[in-house]
């Protein structure tokens, strides 16, 4: 699985013009997952997520997670976040699960967040043409990979 995460002071995310999440300050998660990514996948990256200490604590020093903050989490999957771009200028997006493979990771995913954060995610719709709104705090950016536990 790969993640982009985005420290956020709010983010939205709307579908046909309705909002399907939304969140004051916390973290957007853009996901990405890939046919061999298993539970142990998601578990590690939920875990990483909700305790990454990249909120300020009353010295200004990143020292607090979206837990300690009472934040909130918006989860957008983005298949695109696999896209090899080693050939030529159109990217291919080989490595990027199918529905039947996603899907279900996605859906555990956010449920094993909600279980390590201890409140409801908010998230877009899986496949739809989704529209995010934000406004990056810092900008605070970081990406992981489960594959690439550095």
């Amino acid at each position: 699985m790969r993640a982009v995460i985005q420290r956020v002071s709010s983010a939205s995310v709307k579908v046909d013009g309705r909002i399907t999440g939304e969140i004051q300050q916390g973290l957007l998660l853009l996901v990405g997952i890939e046919d061999s990514d298993a539970k142990e996948d998601l578990e590690w990256l939920s875990g990483k997520v909700v305790n990454l200490r990249i909120f300020n604590d009353e010295e200004g020093v990143m020292n607090k997670c979206v837990k300690d903050i009472e934040g909130g989490i918006l989860v957008v999957s983005q298949f695109t976040l696999h896209a090899a771009t080693k050939k030529g200028n159109r990217p291919s997006y080989i490595r990027a699960s199918k529905p039947e493979i996603a899907v279900p990771l996605y859906e555990q995913f956010k449920q094993q967040l909600a279980t390590d954060l201890g409140k409801e995610i908010q998230a877009g719709i899986f496949g739809a043409d989704m529209k995010v709104a934000l406004l990056n705090d810092g900008p605070v950016t970081i990406i992981i990979d489960t594959k690439n536990r550095e």
